[in-house]
């Protein structure tokens, strides 16, 4: 039996949910894949997940070995790479990061990186929900949203200011909200992961009000869209919208409040801190973050 193709199956299907997917990104059938699952767990002589209404999840025992073998295989792929140098990359590093954030620049400094790094292979996948890093599988994840794991290290980069707009054919038809409370009145524009209750900073402290979602998208570029062809009021990265607001296509609301930003971090698991590569990366990130957000450089 081969213990380390097996450990690679269980990494996989913890990361994906499913055998079977795990089964389409190894271009096999999951009964391999549920094989190797099982011969694992024999060799462990314990249950690694377990089946209920949500799916399929991995137990406590599973959870524990999942860390144990996510930091195993990044030391022999690292050791490997040591052995066979410039054959092969030196580094397979897997980063997460939301699509508006990442068009917005981040893209651009990781491409610069493998650019200055030819021996690093990088794989971006942009998903605007969060992630945890260390159950998913990723080396980094890229976000804004108030989230923490264990395990897990939160590293600040920037605040990212949002706006909240609307379009002037919108704004004719249904005229324009005065205070936040206004807004339960209007169709809305949302992004899932906020939810429907929107929070404030105004002259008498904060405001949050629950809104109707006439039109949800995971990206914020739908949004971005949708608010210009008038169909309703959304809360984006104002970076997103700044040419929008001054061609005149969208129109920025309720002045007097202030939306708060979202506060730009890289999440790293515990186990992949050691790594030279990952450092570098997150240097990178760091640098082309602070002191000033890349929107807001001249």
């Amino acid at each position: 039996m081969d213990i380390i193709s097996n450990i690679r199956a269980f990494l996989n299907v913890a990361r994906l949910g499913s055998f079977s997917a795990a089964a389409r990104e190894a271009h096999t059938v999951p009964s391999v894949i549920s094989k190797r699952i099982s011969q694992l767990e024999y060799q462990l002589k314990t249950q690694l997940f377990m089946r209920s209404t949500r799916g399929l999840q991995l137990t406590e025992a599973g959870h524990g070995y999942q860390q144990r073998f996510l930091t195993l295989v990044s030391e022999l792929e690292a050791a490997l790479d040591g052995v066979e140098g410039a054959s092969r990359p030196q580094e397979h590093i897997r980063i997460k990061c939301p699509s508006t954030i990442a068009s917005l620049y981040f893209s651009d400094v990781l491409i610069q990186f493998r650019i200055d790094n030819p021996g690093v292979r990088i794989d971006l996948v942009m998903i605007d929900r969060s992630v945890n890093p260390l159950e998913e599988g990723y080396d980094l994840a890229i976000g804004g949203l108030p989230t923490s794991y264990p395990h897990v290290i939160d590293i600040p980069l920037c605040p990212l200011p949002r706006a909240i707009v609307a379009s002037p054919d919108y704004l004719e038809r249904r005229g324009y909200p005065q205070h936040p409370r206004d807004l339960a009145d209007h169709d809305c524009i949302s992004f899932p992961a906020s939810g429907t209750r929107w929070a404030f900073g105004g002259p008498a402290g904060e405001v949050s009000v629950e809104i109707g979602s006439v039109f949800s998208a995971t990206d914020s570029h739908v949004l971005r869209a949708a608010a210009i062809r008038g169909v309703g009021v959304t809360i984006v990265s104002e970076p997103l919208v700044r040419d929008a607001l001054e061609s005149g296509e969208l129109v920025a609301l309720l002045p007097e409040y202030r939306i708060p930003d979202l506060s730009l971090k890289v999440l790293v698991p515990e186990n992949r801190r050691s790594s030279p590569t990952v450092n570098a990366v997150i240097t990178a990130l760091v640098a082309a973050t602070q002191p000033v957000a890349p929107w807001d450089r001249v």
